[in-house]
């Protein structure tokens, strides 16, 4: 029995928080492709980005993790953060505060401590294992594939790293999900990897997809890059039931037939004292190195059946844990990565979550529909039927999401009663509506009800201008789980009591995912049995209730803004630096300056006390003997240098031999320490025989502050209703003019509002816009600047643009008082001011507090006047 700690607690949301707090300083640390990797899908830096914020996010930790902390397992990880030790001491430059770590907890929460760490130490494996909690609709596949393409770049650049997979096999708990996993085979890879990336990925990937159940595996033993997608049932390893038959013992025997299926003459057909069973396709993976395990849909075994699906400790030995733990015996696994929809087990957090986007949150940000839920008590079948119908039709009827009609799907808990209640009443109900029957789409398992064009038409419902598409009723039968996505599903109907209670919960999400940029609401219509039902396993699997679905209370309200006529621009100066390489003629020599060269950076050092309790001083030593080098030769130095600056060996040969240091020197440092040869030896020699110039230019454009958005008449904003000003606000009644490029203004603060009202209410101003809130997709008014933190060129928008009464211009951005001082805000300040002084505009900054507290442009007025009447001075 897993003991209960406190749900305030989750060890995932301090790992998080560690992060962001910290998240220039990590990034900055992490090699060039992984920063370029992230900056990709970064929309801080590519508004472009694919990726959505929690799936950037998981990818933000998933590398964290890795990068950073070491791979380590997620009890390792709690420790050090608990006891404020390695990467989490208090002191270290990743320190969350001057204190440290925090202050000391309580004895109640270190009780919680106590029982987390016991958990996580309880059910630890012999390899890292860690769960990322996604909730359905927010692209857990598109996540596990962005994921695995990232080991493969850095398993290939880096081979020797222990920590990136060569590898990777993906699990899907049944063949329906299975059948989901072929978008990770289809998927577009530039649209989560760099082009000139994805291309590399698309030479040297191998899918083996294990579809059939007597499908071998291809593989080539000791090969990289290849990506196994299967479901438990064709990997697990089985129990043997039963005695070999005279041809079964006839044609074991042979090693002929164990050479062409992938057996083992050594070790026979047993694995383990149980005698498991294992298969050609278990065998082949046991021979692929650096192995990544991803569960998919791991969520979709919700309640107690996710705890023994993802454990050793409470699976028979054929669960799926077990056979990754036979693996792990077999081959070199660099961590199970398992990807579910809910962090919680019967309200409990399980320990191994590192990452959590839940529920609630989804609907609240708009990632996905919202949704209402109407509960019916003591109706009869065809009475249900006939409301949720007719609801639904008044409701949606004939719009167009996207192109596609919205849909309805209506389960049925048997095929029988599907074809025999439900399909006749809805054909009448429908029939009275004046819809026609077409419309009708049944699916539920028989191929006696179910044709082939009805499957097609099914896996068509989100196809636009498709015979599909225009399904609008579906009548289905066991397709509540997970493995089939429907974005135009707007409605489900659940009446009669399935014999799985989880079943209503997964049913209710199906009509949950995201359509178009505005967010919907889904209706849910189910019996008052059924609506009981979900709020106990809403309760039990996101530790929500019932009330947090539909009709949430929200302190954000959305606003449709729109752009008013006419186009507000400016010309400012654009600047940029072009850098010439220029190649110099090659040296007699180079001096790599390696006799007088201070190495003791390099230097790895052991600290040994003798004992703890003694007053004996810490003795210091050498630990160079326990890292692991790369030994070179001259020939595969000279090979590395010239490949990495694609030179001619026979020169990079010849500057190394005739160097003032000489060869062997060179060498011995360089085995000594590799980073040598990337800090030292390679610039010195690209130094030597080129030469990097940079010059600033400019030239003049003309910004257009806010662009009509392509499709819709409007941008879509939420705000806090407090924080909105619109045009028509009696606030500025008199003085609107002077401002509103769109109807609406969506503040992110007080000091930015009060900001804007003292402007647009001065007499010094004759024109004031409010452009923070707009992104690059919408306007162009940004400012690049270099990011000390991440290493990144990066853009941002300032708060507001400001033509004053002598026809000069402002830029003015409002911040916090205790982010003033930070060097991302003065890196920012830095570029702004460059291009403001180049543009011939003035730029400032002001604190929030200052503008709270003070008329800021009265300030200004009156430190003018005073100067203006000082008295005259005579000498």
């Amino acid at each position: 029995m897993v003991e209960s700690v406190d749900q305030h607690f989750a060890f995932y949301r301090q790992l998080l928080y560690f992060y962001q707090h910290n998240r220039g300083k990590i990034r900055s640390r992490y090699n060039g492709l992984t920063k370029k990797f992230l900056a990709y899908n970064d929309r801080d830096e590519n508004p472009s980005a694919f990726l959505r914020r929690p799936q950037f996010e998981a990818l933000e930790m998933y590398v964290f993790i890795k990068e950073f902390l070491g791979n380590p397992q997620v009890f390792e990880m709690f420790e050090e953060w608990r006891s404020h030790t390695g990467n989490f001491d208090g002191a270290s430059y990743y320190a969350v505060d001057k204190a440290g770590q925090g202050a000391l907890f309580d004895s109640a929460v270190e009780k919680t401590m106590d029982t987390v760490f016991a958990q996580m130490k309880r059910y630890k494996e012999d390899y890292p294992n860690y769960i990322y909690a996604l909730t359905m609709g927010l692209g857990k596949t598109i996540l596990m594939a962005t994921c695995i393409f990232y080991e493969f770049l850095l398993a290939r650049q880096f081979p020797k790293d222990e920590r990136f997979c060569h590898n990777a096999l993906v699990f899907a708990p049944d063949r329906t999900v299975l059948e989901s996993l072929r978008e990770i085979m289809t998927f577009d890879k530039s649209k989560v990897v760099p082009p000139e990336y994805a291309r590399v990925l698309d030479a040297n990937i191998r899918f083996h997809f294990l579809e059939e159940a007597g499908t071998s595996l291809q593989t080539l033993d000791g090969s990289d890059f290849n990506i196994i997608i299967s479901n438990t049932q064709k990997i697990i390893v089985k129990r043997k039931r039963k005695a070999d038959t005279p041809a079964e013992v006839l044609f074991s025997a042979g090693s002929l037939l164990a050479q062409v299926y992938g057996g083992d003459d050594e070790d026979g057909d047993v694995f383990d004292d149980a005698s498991l069973l294992d298969n050609q396709r278990f065998k082949k993976l046991c021979r692929l190195p650096q192995l990544g395990v991803y569960v998919d849909e791991a969520h979709h075994l919700f309640g107690a059946d996710l705890e023994k699906q993802i454990r050793s400790a409470s699976g028979r030995k054929t669960s799926l844990r077990d056979t990754i733990n036979m693996l792990a015996a077999s081959t070199s696994i660099v961590a199970c990565y398992n990807f579910t929809g809910t962090p919680y087990v019967n309200r409990q957090l399980l320990p191994e979550v590192v990452y959590a986007y839940g529920l609630r949150e989804s609907i609240k940000e708009g990632y996905l529909k919202d949704a209402d839920l109407t509960a019916f008590e003591n109706v009869k079948s065809e009475d249900f039927l006939r409301a949720v119908i007719v609801r639904f039709w008044d409701r949606y009827g004939g719009g167009l999401f996207e192109g596609l009609p919205p849909k309805l799907a209506i389960f049925a808990s048997t095929v029988e009663e599907a074809d025999q209640e439900v399909r006749p009443a809805v054909e009448r109900i429908l029939a009275e509506l004046g819809i026609p029957l077409s419309s009708i789409l049944i699916n539920v398992g028989d191929t006696k009800l179910t044709k082939d064009q009805d499957i097609r038409d099914f896996n068509n419902l989100d196809v636009e201008g498709t015979q599909g598409s225009q399904k609008q009723f579906l009548i289905l039968v066991g397709k509540g789980r997970e493995g089939w996505n429907c974005r135009s599903l707007f409605g489900v109907a659940l009446f009669r009591s399935p014999k799985s209670k989880v079943f209503v919960l997964q049913a209710t999400m199906r009509c949950l995912r995201q359509i178009t940029d505005e967010q919907q609401t889904a209706s849910v219509f189910l019996s008052k049995e059924n609506y009981d039902t979900l709020d106990a396993e809403l309760s039990k699997n996101f530790n929500m209730e019932i009330s947090e679905m539909g009709n949430k209370p929200s302190d954000r309200r959305r606003y449709e803004v729109r752009v008013l006529p006419p186009p507000r621009t400016i010309t400012l100066k654009r600047i940029w630096r072009e850098y010439s390489l220029l190649e110099k003629e090659p040296p007699a020599s180079v001096d790599f300056g390696l006799v007088d060269a201070d190495l003791s950076r390099y230097a790895a050092t052991v600290y040994e006390q003798k004992s703890i309790g003694s007053s004996a001083k810490v003795s210091e030593a050498s630990a160079d003997d326990v890292r692991s080098q790369t030994r070179y030769s001259l020939y595969t130095l000279t090979a590395e240098v010239a490949r990495y600056l694609n030179l001619s060996c026979l020169l990079v040969s010849r500057l190394l031999v005739e160097s003032v240091d000489g060869a062997d020197l060179v060498l011995e440092t360089v085995n000594q320490y590799n980073e040598v040869l990337y800090d030292v030896i390679i610039p010195t020699i690209f130094n030597a025989l080129f030469e990097v110039t940079s010059e600033v230019k400019s030239e003049d454009r003309e910004l257009v502050l806010l662009r009509e958005p392509k499709d819709r008449g409007f941008y879509d904003f939420s705000a806090r209703p407090e924080l909105v000003v619109k045009q028509s606000d009696e606030r500025v009644e008199n003085v609107w003019q002077k401002s509103f490029h769109a109807d609406t203004y969506c503040f992110d603060s007080q000091p930015e509002r009060e900001c804007f009202f003292q402007y647009i209410r001065s007499r010094q101003v004759k024109e004031v816009y409010f452009t923070g809130m707009f992104t690059s997709n919408q306007g162009d008014f940004l400012i690049q600047y270099y990011d000390p933190e991440s290493g990144r060129i990066r853009s941002y928008y300032p708060d507001f643009l400001a033509k004053m009464a002598d026809d000069t211009y402002e830029v003015i951005e409002v911040k916090g008082d205790d982010q003033i001082d930070s060097a991302l805000v003065k890196a920012k300040t830095e570029a702004a001011t460059e291009m403001a002084t180049a543009s011939g505009v003035e730029y400032k900054m002001y604190a929030g507090s200052r503008i709270m507290k003070s008329a800021t442009l009265a300030e200004l007025v009156a430190v003018s006047q005073s100067l203006t009447d000082l008295p005259e001075l005579t000498f």
